[in-house]
């Protein structure tokens, strides 16, 4: 199968996600996008979380309709921080071939993440552009060593490496929504109406979240 796996704190998850998934499954041909709502994101250790099995049930109402989604709770059986090395591995058990789906400010900033060179030795990755975080050329982001050993191949517009993984810049509808501005206008009794689906806003409201 091929699988692309989309991490995050999804705190909640919005049609921002969800659209970005969407695109990314359609693109690149892919079996299914999973979702990886995270224990404790080892870039976010400060930010106070709502509980994973509550995040974890918001992804799991909003894409309840949409058979190429699907979400995963490994990282949350696993405990402790959650990196993204570890989840690749786990999931290669099952023979599957995995991707993942990182925003442009996310990759831009992957040689700072936990065995970042064994994630791209076993992984392909899909970056797809945030909005005040344009993607950097490769020779930018990873130490040069590591950047020659990617070409550009242009029958599969992406830079590709001799293990057969990739790395795509794929161009997709930009949605400026931001979970923590949900977060402040639920708090404050105003609509989150048409920024994420009616089922993940009745399951915040029967919840008592963000308050």
């Amino acid at each position: 199968m091929r699988v692309a796996v989309f991490g995050g704190t999804f705190n909640p998850v919005h049609y921002g996600h969800l659209r970005l998934a969407e695109e990314v499954r359609e693109s690149c041909g892919l079996d299914s996008v999973v979702f990886m709502p995270s224990h404790i994101t080892p870039h976010k250790l400060t930010e106070s979380l709502t509980p994973a099995r509550v995040r974890f049930e918001l992804v799991k109402r909003a894409i309840e309709d949409n058979p190429g989604f699907t979400v995963s709770d490994l990282e949350i059986r696993r405990e402790g921080r959650s990196f993204t090395v570890d989840t690749v591995r786990e999931l290669m058990k099952d023979g599957a071939k995995v991707s993942l789906i990182l925003g442009s400010d996310s990759f831009n900033d992957i040689a700072s993440w936990h065995e970042y060179r064994e994630l791209l030795r076993l992984s392909s990755f899909i970056v797809a552009p945030r909005p005040n975080h344009p993607s950097r050329p490769l020779e930018e982001v990873l130490p040069v060593e590591l950047a020659r050993e990617f070409w550009y191949d242009a029958g599969v517009a992406a830079y590709v490496n001799s293990g057969g993984n990739s790395i795509t810049y794929l161009d997709t509808t930009p949605i400026d929504i931001s979970s923590s501005a949900i977060r402040e206008r639920v708090r404050k009794g105003r609509s989150v109406r048409y920024l994420l689906p009616d089922s993940a806003i009745e399951f915040i409201k029967n919840e008592g979240l963000y308050k």
